[in-house]
Formats: C-alpha cells, sequence, structure tokens
C-alpha cells in the first residue's frame, strides 16, 4: 500500500497497533515495560490500542498482515529494546526482525510507524532511516507518544513535540524527560502479553527510577535515561504492585539501574512495600556503594529475593578505569549482607576493557570465587556504545574509525587477552557450576 503523508490525519480517536518482537533465550527475558507502559497512556488519554507479542522465530509478516487487517490501526508503534546481545562470541544483531516487521507493516498498511524504546534512544536518527520508519520517541514515551497522536490527528507539525524525530526533517534533539515519574502512567494489568494462568510463574518488571550520572566507561544509561536522577513516589509504586498481585503477579522485578541509590529513597519504598504486607517476592539491582545494613534488612522485610550485584571487577585498578566509586571492601561488605539476610546473590564480572591484564583477570576471578554467591555471570570483551568513555578510548587505540556510529556490534577486548581469556575463564568455571562464561 501507499504510505500515507505522516503529518495530516484527521482522527478524534486513534487505533494505535503496539508491536514487540520477543526475545526469549537473552540472558535476561523480559516482558516489555516500555511498550505496554507507552499503550496504557495512549489508552488512558482515550485512544483505541491493541498490542501484538510477536515470538522470535515466528512468520512475522504474517503476524503483522493478520493483526493489521483485522485492527486496521491509524498508527503502529514498534519498541525497539535491543541492539543485539552484547555478546562478543557468536554476537546476534537483533534488528533484522524489526525491519522485517516494518516492511510487512508497509506492505498492509498506509499508517505511519512510530518507533521507540532504549535501543531507538541510543540511535534516534539512524534507526528512522535503518527501519524505514516514520517518527521516533527518544526518552519518555509515556508523555510523548499522547502528543504525537494529538498532533497527528489534528494534522499539526509532530516533530515540534520534545523527543521526538521524523524522518527527512530536523529534528527537536532534546529527549523528551519528565521530571517526576509520579506523573506518567504504570502499565494496566490486562496488557501485557501473557495468559491469567502464567502470570503467577512470570517476573514482572516495573521501575522507580530514571537516569544515572554515574558515568561508569562503557554504560549507554545516559543515552537512554539522561543523567538527571527522576524517581515515582513509593506509595504510587506499591499501588502498582498491589494491582498487579491482584491480578495474578507474584514476582517482579525492579529493572533500576541502581536500586539502592539514594538510600533514603529505597529505604521509605521499602518501607512502604513492607507495610502493604503482600506476599510477593521481587528482585533488583544493586550498586555496591556503602549499602547499609539497615536497607538490606528493610529490602528483605519488604519481600527481596534476589539481587544482582555488578561489581564488574575484582581488581581496583580495572575499577578505577570503569569510573566505578566503588571499592572492593564495599563488594564485599554488600554481599555479605545480603548473605545473612538469605537474599539470592547474583554477581556480575565485565573483563577486557582498557588497561585490563593477565593479572587483573586472576585478582577479579579470585576476589568472585571469595563472594558468597548464588550465581556468577561472566562477560569477556565489552560492547563499546556511541558517546561513552570506552568509544573514546576505542578510538584513540584505532579499536574503532572516529566516524563508526556503533549500530553494528563493536567490542573492545584489551590486547594480549584474546584466546587466553577464554580458555582461562573456561577452566575456572569448569569446577564451579555456578559460574557461567
Amino acid at each position: 500500500m501507499a504510505r500515507q503523508e505522516v503529518l495530516w490525519y484527521s482522527f478524534d480517536v486513534m487505533k494505535v497497533l503496539f508491536l514487540s518482537v520477543a526475545m526469549p533465550d537473552l540472558i535476561m527475558p523480559t516482558l516489555p515495560l516500555g511498550v505496554v507502559s507507552v499503550a496504557t497512556a495512549a489508552r488512558a488519554v482515550g485512544h483505541d490500542v491493541r498490542l501484538l507479542d510477536l515470538p522470535a522465530g515466528s512468520d512475522l509478516a504474517a503476524a503483522v498482515a493478520g493483526a493489521v487487517a483485522d485492527f486496521a490501526p491509524d498508527a503502529i508503534g514498534l519498541a525497539v529494546r535491543n541492539i543485539d546481545d552484547q555478546s562478543m562470541a557468536g554476537t546476534r544483531f537483533l534488528l533484522d526482525p524489526l525491519a522485517t516487521v516494518v516492511s510487512a507493516c508497509r506492505a498492509c498498511s498506509g499508517a505511519p510507524v512510530i518507533l521507540g524504546g532504549a535501543g531507538y534512544s541510543m540511535y534516534p536518527e539512524r534507526l528512522l532511516e535503518w527501519l524505514d520508519a516514520d517518527i521516533g520517541i527518544k526518552g519518555d514515551g509515556e508523555a510523548a507518544l499522547p502528543a504525537v497522536l494529538d498532533h497527528l490527528g489534528m494534522g499539526v507539525e509532530v516533530s515540534m513535540v520534545k523527543g521526538v524525530y521524523v524522518r527527512g526533517r530536523a529534528p527537536v534533539k532534546t529527549a523528551c524527560a519528565v521530571p517526576d515519574m509520579s506523573r506518567l502512567v504504570q502499565p494496566d494489568a490486562d496488557l501485557w502479553p501473557c495468559s491469567e494462568q502464567e502470570r503467577a510463574g512470570l517476573w514482572l518488571p516495573f521501575q522507580t527510577r530514571r537516569g544515572c550520572a554515574f558515568g561508569c566507561s562503557y554504560c549507554s544509561t545516559a543515552s537512554i535515561e539522561g543523567t538527571t536522577l527522576r524517581s515515582r513516589d513509593p506509595k504510587i509504586v506499591a499501588g502498582h504492585i498491589r494491582r498487579h498481585y491482584e491480578a495474578g503477579f507474584r514476582r517482579f522485578y525492579c529493572t533500576d539501574n541502581t536500586f539502592n541509590l539514594p538510600a533514603d529513597y529505597a529505604r521509605d519504598l521499602c518501607h512502604v512495600l513492607a507495610k502493604s504486607a503482600l506476599p510477593v517476592s521481587w528482585s533488583c539491582i544493586v550498586y555496591p556503594y556503602r549499602v547499609g545494613e539497615e536497607l538490606v534488612a528493610d529490602m528483605a522485610r519488604a519481600g527481596c529475593a534476589e539481587v544482582a550485584l555488578g561489581f564488574e571487577s575484582g581488581s581496583p585498578a580495572m575499577l578505577k578505569s570503569m569510573n566505578k566509586r566503588f571499592s572492593l571492601f564495599d563488594v564485599r561488605h554488600a554481599a555479605r549482607l545480603f548473605h545473612k539476610q538469605g537474599i539470592r546473590l547474583n554477581g556480575y564480572l565485565l573483563l577486557g576493557g582498557p588497561g585490563e591484564t593477565r593479572e587483573t583477570v586472576h585478582e577479579s576471578l579470585e576476589f568472585a570465587g571469595s563472594l558468597p554467591l548464588d550465581f556468577l555471570k561472566i562477560t569477556t570483551g565489552i560492547r563499546i556504545y556511541p558517546a561513552t568513555a570506552l568509544a573514546a578510548a576505542a578510538v584513540s587505540e584505532g579499536v574503532i574509525g572516529h566516524d563508526d556510529d556503533l549500530l553494528y556490534p563493536r567490542f573492545y577486548l584489551a590486547k594480549g587477552l584474546d584466546g587466553w581469556i577464554q580458555d582461562e575463564i573456561a577452566r575456572w568455571a569448569e569446577s564451579r557450576p555456578r559460574w557461567q562464561g
């Protein structure tokens, strides 16, 4: 079908089809928090929404054609969550299925295709072109998408909306970032792409904060969420979990990059969750900087069953190279506290960055082996993302060119480690069944 002009619609209520391509075999498979959130936001202002979660490996074109024929959408939203699997060995580029989806949309509908999601926010202009889409939203899609739909309905220039990119037009490059996350809607329970029977066994994602100013050398969070920390009222978070508990969910995981910071907010949240007295369990990511005994006890009382402790290295020199703000003492202290409370402890090592040597690798492996971990994931080689210190180092060392936009996965592995480090990790993991290389 011919593509309709993006800017000239005349609908009061729009029918919006949201598409998400599932990647169930990634390290951390997840229900599509972002796309369900923006679908909820569109529905909250009166639009008719439908969400289709497309299983990986399915006939994507046929599924899209069926959904379009059945729903006849006025706009189509596509979630771009992951660019690749971040694995240096056998890297999988994950945008090809999305290109298939967009092509299928073009073949059976003239509705504009709108991109959003964490992956999109890192490459807003590039992905509009690469995926042949019409509009993209960088940042808080829950706020920007309803405005985009209103503008489309009134025939008004959508690129004037903060954080919105229109293919072929000069973008407003500031991301949409709402200062108070309490103003953003949270997902409606009935929109999750799972049956009622599945709910009790699934880990449901939720988010209380966005933004991070720590500036870890390799991290893309600033490109996705910004550097200003924004949070939701703990009572709103607890209310969200209660509604989902009443809908049949029992396990939750917090997607915040640093659940424990700021500590006062984390403790307030735990107190509210504990007061709700719901028989649920949840997990989170902890930045191991000055983790307090009181906070850990509060987390346990509130139902925390598992934490991901991203210490990344057991070498002081490598922690400094990565711009980490914690020490090995901090990591050991935090691990001891979580272990004492009976909270499952998952550790993560990220090996091979600038300055890594065989000696620092051994330091990290020995340090990890000394911790009371229930699981350890070891990643070899670090995915290089734009606008990071790692990208600058990679350019200066000739690992990548200065004009490489890094959409296609590129990895940094310090010289002299390739081959040796893979064998060494395999040797260490062989006698440690809870270590995964």
